[in-house]
């Protein structure tokens, strides 16, 4: 599952083949791991429906299998994921530059994951869209399924992914609220966020998510947090000068003297995410950024072979 090993963010060039290899290497990977039984079905086909038309039968395919199939056009789809992404500049840690050029920052994995999802959801015939916001909603587009579509909001991601921004705070709890009105019905709700919003109270920002579930969407939170650094608060014991990402604030300490503090509050606030997820119905899952984009593909499909 450990994909950066040999994954460096410059030699990046294009963002769609990046997404078809990463989908490549995913499959191949389930087919040898001990999930090897997990149904993935890519096929460009569905089981022919008694009674309908057989204009679109491909009897090629019955005469190899005696099973009868109906070729599948772009406008059909099997579910509408929306992907959204928080694009605010808590986002933008880690700072790469000097400690591991080339490596993602969160809202990088967030977009390249989203990509490869995407390439996941067009290859099963599933419709998607993109969300994206910050302080505002700066993007969205509601879900389709063409080829024109995907390559729209690949061109979008593979542009947005090199634009870096700087203090722009988050306002999750507004902008999750609109997009639940704005999103068919019954979708699945796919969100990339480190869940830090400091212009609303975390009961503010649960309810944007209850609101989600309360329009009949499903929702998977993938919880995009660079572990060793935010959570387990791993830093040379010397002085650091620690920067917020969105005000500018600096602080100057030495990382040992709060360490015990400031895991200690996370983790409580972490586990209190995780149980407002289980409370709402909502799927939590850790997206850490050292851990690649397989785990994010693995729990996509997990939830889409409970909703089908």
């Amino acid at each position: 599952m450990e994909f950066f090993e040999s994954f460096d963010l410059r030699q990046l060039t294009n963002l769609d083949l990046f997404a078809r290899q990463v989908v490549e290497g995913f499959i191949i990977g389930l087919h040898k791991s001990p999930f090897h039984g997990f149904s993935v079905e890519f096929a460009e086909h569905r089981l022919y429906n008694p009674g309908e038309s057989t204009k679109n039968m491909d009897w090629k395919v019955y005469a190899r299998t005696d099973k009868l199939f109906v070729k599948k056009y772009e406008e059909e789809t099997n579910l509408r994921c929306q992907i959204i992404i928080d694009a605010s500049s808590s986002m933008y840690f880690p700072n790469h530059k000097e400690v591991a050029p080339g490596k993602p920052n969160k809202l990088q994995f967030a977009s390249l994951a989203a990509a490869s999802l995407m390439h996941l959801l067009k290859k099963q015939r599933d419709a998607f869209g993109l969300s994206v916001f910050h302080n505002e909603l700066a993007h969205h587009t509601r879900a389709r399924l063409t080829t024109k579509h995907y390559n729209l909001l690949i061109g979008f991601l593979d542009e947005f992914i090199r634009r870096p921004a700087l203090h722009i705070q988050t306002d999750i709890a507004t902008h999750l609220h609109q997009i639940a009105e704005t999103m068919h019905r019954r979708s699945l709700a796919v969100i990339f966020s480190d869940m830090i919003d400091e212009e609303h109270t975390q009961e503010e920002v649960f309810s944007a998510l209850q609101h989600l579930k309360y329009n009949k969407h499903e929702v998977v939170l993938f919880h995009t947090i660079d572990k060793k650094h935010e959570l387990e608060f791993e830093y040379e014991d010397r002085p650091m000068k620690f920067i917020d990402m969105e005000t500018g604030e600096e602080v100057k300490l030495q990382s040992h003297q709060i360490k015990e503090h400031y895991t200690t509050k996370v983790t409580e606030d972490v586990q209190r995410l995780k149980n407002k997820c289980l409370q709402y119905g909502i799927d939590y899952v850790e997206a850490d950024i050292d851990r690649g984009f397989y785990p994010i593909l693995y729990n996509y499909l997990v939830k889409r072979s409970k909703m089908m």
